[in-house]
């Protein structure tokens, strides 16, 4: 059942409306929080990442990115951080590296919001495309979980570094991740190159290709995902 509007902001602390976070919440208040995400459903999950001051990138974002594409899909793409265009637009990867994750799926017959959906771990773009802070990620981590908890995708398609780190909580570089099948609250997990590396550095699309060919597999052999676990 849904939780009243105003419960729901208090718990997030946009209430009042004015009110502006300096600092991102204390470990028991972030706990709290989690707890009144894991509850939401779609619609109140986008209101509250489109208002979100839970960590300072919201002083600087033109907007939040929640997410886009088909709320029943088999597939999740994860990626790290919005960029310039994304905050702009408030889509999750557009512009070139965008069309080149579209021709990836088109490669193995996926469309954007047919089938998939795309999100990234934080859902406000870190100032100059730097890389994500600790407690940012920490910050917007619970929204996407309550996001694959909602999708229950067949396959986690998890591109860039920062993606599967956070994804799989472990510190070991994407050469090393890469290649096998892990595991997300039960949920196969592949991990491969962020599409803007590929564009710096082509001669690895040999690699993603293998990847995505992998997460095809995966795909068409899980069963419908249990929901996942705390």
């Amino acid at each position: 059942m849904s939780l009243p509007r105003e419960t729901v902001l208090k718990e997030l602390g946009l209430w009042p409306r004015w009110q502006l976070k300096q600092r991102a919440a204390a470990p028991a208040q972030q706990e709290g929080r989690a707890q009144i995400i894991a509850r939401m459903d779609w619609d109140e999950l986008t209101h509250a990442i489109l208002q979100c001051t839970a960590c300072p990138l919201h002083l600087t974002r033109t907007q939040a990115v929640p997410g886009v594409g088909d709320r029943n899909a088999d597939w999740l793409v994860v990626g790290e951080a919005p960029g310039a265009e994304e905050d702009a637009k408030g889509e999750p990867f557009v512009g070139q590296a965008g069309r080149l994750l579209d021709a990836m799926l088109a490669a193995i017959d996926l469309a954007r919001g047919e089938n998939v959906y795309i999100a990234n771990v934080l859902k406000c773009r870190p100032p100059g495309n730097r890389n994500p802070a600790p407690e940012e990620v920490a910050a917007c981590l619970p929204y996407l979980m309550r996001q694959i908890e909602l999708l229950r995708p067949k396959i986690t398609f998890a591109v860039g570094r920062f993606a599967a780190q956070a994804l799989l909580d472990t510190d070991e570089p994407i050469g090393r991740l890469r290649g096998r099948v892990h595991r997300y609250h039960g949920i196969p997990v592949v991990v491969s190159y962020h599409p803007a590396y590929l564009l710096r550095n082509p001669a690895d699309k040999a690699k993603a290709w293998e990847d995505l060919c992998l997460a095809r597999r995966v795909a068409a052999e899980a069963r419908p995902a249990a929901s996942p676990g705390p």
